[in-house]
């Protein structure tokens, strides 16, 4: 039986802050990926919203049009100039009817883009006394699962952030796509973050039994958003097997080629779901085309 993830893979999770200064963010980013990539690091991912603050009232003076915006330009260059795959956090995106989206393009190492995901579910919190966010207020939410090959290793899923506690992504992607790892760019806060970050990681390997890729911006308690830091990369076996602090890092994890099988043959979920006794999440759903 074919190996969902066929070889072994290094990835980077390029935990960083971004700032009012898009020029200044997009040079450190750079920066970071090149130093990624110069050790080893095959896929490489960026947090969400890595080119602008994370802000309501920031979305549309930073958003771009998409695929002839500044920073998707600058991104397909730099997966190319690094040979990896590169996954671009998300940015602010403009369509062409005047729509704003919180968007996550990837990118092959020849630059070529190769997946779109769209936030699917926006983040619309109000917890009295703590935090109040709104996306909403001036995005509109995506409709597509995202799934999207990466030769010679497999599948991935892609979604962002809020999306992680909607366990039906993950497994329309793992059990009717056949992902190896499910990727998250995601600004958990202060709040949210110590009560679910990793639980909701760990949950979704979990469930799936697939690896799980979450890469935070750092916190900077100086920003109107306070982002939780701790990128992480879990097992299919919900052991984390690299975790960041909450500053500026680069976190790096080897996924192992036949660890979903073996995960997979000690405890089989996966042929044990009884679809006589509830419905298959996934039984018409197609992925993203985009």
């Amino acid at each position: 039986m074919p190996q969902l993830l066929s070889k072994s893979l290094k990835v980077a999770l390029v935990q960083l802050a971004a700032t009012a200064d898009k020029a200044r963010n997009l040079s450190r980013v750079k920066e970071h990926v090149l130093k990624a990539a110069s050790n080893g690091a095959q896929l490489i991912v960026l947090p969400e919203c890595f080119n602008s603050p994370y802000s309501v009232a920031a979305f549309p003076q930073y958003a771009e049009y998409i695929p002839s915006g500044e920073t998707t330009t600058f991104l397909s260059l730099l997966a190319r100039e690094t040979s990896t795959y590169l996954i671009g956090g998300s940015i602010p995106e403009r369509d062409d009817t005047g729509k704003l989206f919180n968007t996550s393009l990837s990118f092959s190492p020849s630059g070529e883009l190769i997946a779109k995901h769209r936030k699917v579910h926006l983040f619309d919190i109000d917890i009295p006394g703590k935090i109040r966010f709104k996306e909403s207020e001036v995005l509109t939410g995506g409709d597509k699962v995202t799934v999207f090959d990466i030769p010679p290793y497999g599948k991935v899923g892609l979604a962002i952030c809020y999306d992680i506690r909607f366990p039906e992504l993950a497994s329309i992607a793992a059990r009717k796509k056949g992902v190896f790892a499910m990727i998250y760019p995601g600004a958990f806060n202060t709040t949210t973050g110590p009560l679910h970050w990793e639980l909701l990681g760990r949950a979704r390997a979990a469930d799936n039994q697939i690896y799980v890729i979450m890469c935070s911006p750092a916190r900077d308690l100086s920003a109107g958003y306070h982002a939780y830091g701790s990128s992480m990369v879990v097992d299919p076996n919900a052991v984390i097997l690299a975790k960041a602090n909450e500053g500026e890092e680069i976190v790096y994890a080897q996924l192992e080629s036949g660890r979903i099988e073996e995960v997979r043959s000690g405890i089989p979920v996966t042929t044990q779901r009884r679809y006589d006794v509830y419905p298959d999440v996934g039984e018409k759903v197609e992925p993203s085309a985009f």
